[in-house]
Order: structure tokens, then sequence, then C-alpha cells
């Protein structure tokens, strides 16, 4: 059950990432910036906790180190005065940041996440955060990524590649649901959903 003490984190979500050639190209769900949004405002109107989890890299070409201007959040969900920011230089939110403590301090075992991308900080994140012992939610529509290269040359479709990154976290480190049923959950916090599964 989605309630008040279920924190919302916005994962990775800086300009750097309009640099879609660098990251692999043709990515998926165009909508997912749109849709943090709305999440975003539901949980500021209820005030309920919130965490913009920014990546700072450590490789000086990359469009999120600290120097490029790809290392600000983007405008449409950046964070308000009180809002707590985590800066991480890994794929995991957890690894070498506060995120941990943060959220046992206030008792916080309940998680949304959301951002980019799907395959690899927001799975990561979720992946961990089952490991250590939280509930998660991963918003299906409110995630995207990019085109894969395998080892062999390979180029994955960035829609197969967020699909079956989903696929492997549901239910086995998080549920995966959509957002129309996290806002369903958050006003009907008493009837939580029968099912969860993502769409195909």
């Amino acid at each position: 059950m989605i309630d008040n003490q279920t924190a919302l984190l916005l994962i990775d979500l800086q300009l750097g990432f309009d640099e879609t050639a660098h990251w692999g190209g043709n990515r998926n769900n165009p909508d997912c910036e749109a849709v943090c949004f709305d999440l975003l405002t539901a949980w500021r109107k209820r005030q309920m906790p919130i965490f913009h989890i920014r990546h700072a890299s450590t490789e000086p070409n990359s469009p999120l180190a600290p120097h490029r201007s790809g290392f600000a959040f983007k405008p449409l969900t950046a964070p308000q005065a009180g809002e707590r920011i985590i800066q991480k230089q890994v794929n995991s939110s957890f690894i070498g940041t506060g995120l941990q403590q943060q959220l046992d301090e206030v008792g916080i075992k309940k998680l949304v996440l959301a951002g980019l991308t799907t395959n690899h900080c927001v799975s990561t994140t979720a992946r961990m955060a089952g490991n250590l012992g939280y509930q998660a939610w991963v918003v299906h529509d409110a995630t995207a990524t990019f085109d894969r290269k395998g080892h062999d040359g390979t180029v994955y479709p960035s829609e197969l590649i967020h699909r079956t990154a989903l696929a492997s976290l549901h239910g086995e480190f998080a549920t995966v649901l959509g957002s129309c049923d996290v806002l369903s959950m958050l006003k009907n916090p008493q009837n939580p959903l029968k099912n969860q599964q993502p769409p195909l």
C-alpha cells in the first residue's frame, strides 16, 4: 500500500540525457518527464517525502559531469525548497550517498521509483532497495531508456531494453505498475490494486 510514508525517488532527471546520441539514441517513452511531473505534483500536494537523485559522473566527457551544463536538473522536475537532493557517482542511489541513512532516520520503508534510465540507475536502485528490505514500486511509464549495443555488436531497441529491465525487476526486487495505478492508490490508500502487472 502506498501511503504518506512512501517516498518518491526521482532518479537522474538531468539535462545531460537530452544528448541522446551519447547514450545510444532512439530513446523510448518521450512522456517520461511529464509523467514524473504528475507524480511529483501529487507528492507535493500531499506533503509526502521526495528525494531528487542526481548523477555526478567522474568521466570528464560525460554530459552528467558536474562541470557540464547537462549536470543540471531538468526544469520541469527540478527540486523545490525543502526537497532532498542525493548526489551519486555510480548507478545505485544507495552507494556512497546518505540515502539509506536519511530514509531510515525518518522511518521510511516504502519507495516509488521513477526517472532515467530504466535499465541502469532506476534498475540498480530498485534492486538494491529490494535487497535492503524496502518495499519498492517502479513506475513503468515514468522511466525511459536508449538503444543498447551488445557484446557482439547487436543493437537492441530501447523499448525492448525498457520492457525486459522492468520484467527482471517485477516480482523479484519491486512491483512494476503504471502512474495511473500509483495515483489511484494515493487517492484510495485502503484499496490497493489487485493486479499490478505492467501492460504488454
